[in-house]
């Protein structure tokens, strides 16, 4: 009997521009569209199996980290695989010669290599790989960005990881949500010297989750109005930015548009605090940063970003990576060696390199933070679009239980 089974992967993705409101609850429509860049899997990554077989008992089950999840009917999963199976079961219609796996219940097993609902987009990269599993398990025929739609439903953000390189999630305009997709801006062999330092500051699950956050912020929010007016230039003028590869501009606005969404959640009622003294800290640090390479250079050398959570992305390109992760570690030490993936400080350590010119230690504070203040620091770059994996690497043993549980 043949093993009807596809394995996939798929990155996480940390916006630019932020997604933050919805205009239909339902089918995931956003307020504004948004603009990421895709992390590479070789760091940050999901991977999911999906296998259909007539065999297993009635209903579909998934386990995520080797956990059971229920799949909730008419929940985000259970739309995702329902779309997907609707497509296959077309196929199978027009094609009686294809095996009907759309009527065989489904076994999915799913891990993340990072924390779970930390601010480090799992939610986005897991639905991803889900989808992109599926759509190889029904050999769908749909494009990335037809996909898209699909994975937008079990999470928005994860849309965008559906593509590599620098990606928009376009809002749309029509009430049945079929113009709202994400689409290529520039391939990551446009700009690879892209490079991403992330200061995990917590690993925690977040205090207030992003779908109960944002409806908040839409029903209560005034400053929200005002944002919706500003991003459409900002998308505009971000995607010029990384067309010309002027780091510059792409650095003021990511860091402007990180600040107005965080000033967003400050002005809903009740307010939401998604960064603590350690993000706060580590901008003041980026700034100080940049204000001296701008003395110096002329130019911006890092950008920083917060989704909702306090973890700290930082954007800098690869020759200032050497830079940015020295500084970050001279005032916020790690309890465990940086794993250095690029090989940066090959025969030196991390103390040796110095300061840059006219940097202002006084903005961080008395003696920098303790050890651990910053749990660990993740060295990644601009990366690729999900992958498919071959069969060795599939999540399931032969019945269709995970090879690993919690």
């Amino acid at each position: 009997m043949p093993v009807y089974e596809a394995t996939a992967t798929a990155p996480v993705n940390i916006a630019c521009i932020k997604y933050w409101g919805k205009r239909d609850t339902s089918l995931i429509l956003p307020t504004n569209s948004s603009l990421s860049v895709t992390l590479d899997q070789d760091h940050l990554r999901s991977t999911t199996t999906s296998r259909a077989d007539a065999s297993f008992e009635k209903g579909d089950r998934l386990w995520l980290n080797g956990t059971e999840e229920n799949i909730k009917e008419g929940g985000r999963l259970a739309v995702c695989i329902k779309e997907l199976r609707g497509w296959r079961r077309e196929m199978e219609e027009k094609d009686g010669g294809l095996p009907k796996l759309s009527s065989w219940p489904l076994r999915i097993a799913s891990y993340n290599n990072f924390p779970t609902a930390a601010g480090l987009a799992s939610s986005a990269s897991g639905l991803a790989a889900l989808v992109a599993s599926l759509a190889q398990l029904y050999e769908l025929p749909q494009t990335p960005s037809e996909l898209s739609r699909i994975a937008r439903q079990g999470s928005g953000s994860a849309c965008r990881s559906l593509f590599g390189g620098f990606v928009a999630w376009r809002e749309g305009k029509l009430a049945d949500g079929s113009d709202s997709l994400a689409e290529e801006v520039a391939p990551r062999d446009h700009w690879p010297e892209m490079h991403a330092l992330i200061c995990v500051v917590s690993d925690a699950k977040k205090g207030t989750s992003s779908t109960s956050g944002m409806q908040r912020t839409v029903e209560t929010s005034p400053l929200l109005q005002h944002r919706l007016k500003v991003v459409p230039d900002r998308m505009e003028k971000i995607s010029k930015a990384i067309l010309e590869k002027d780091f510059d501009t792409f650095a003021q606005i990511t860091m402007a548009d990180s600040n107005q969404f965080h000033a967003v959640c400050l002005d809903t009622s009740p307010p939401i605090f998604y960064l603590n003294d350690v993000s706060r800290s580590l901008i003041a640090l980026i700034e100080e940063l940049n204000r001296a390479a701008l003395l110096t250079t002329g130019h911006l050398v890092a950008a920083y970003t917060f989704d909702a959570g306090p973890n700290c992305v930082i954007y800098a390109l690869e020759p200032t990576m050497r830079l940015i992760i020295s500084t970050v570690n001279r005032f916020f030490p790690q309890e465990g060696q940086f794993p250095d993936p690029f090989g940066l400080f090959e025969g030196q350590s991390m103390e040796e390199t110095a300061l840059l010119n006219g940097f202002n230690g006084g903005v961080i504070r008395t003696g920098g933070w303790e050890k651990g203040a910053v749990k660990s620091l993740i060295h990644t770059r601009v990366g690729d679009g999900p992958r498919r994996l071959g069969k060795e690497e599939s999540l399931l043993k032969e019945d269709g239980t995970p090879k690993t549980l919690a």
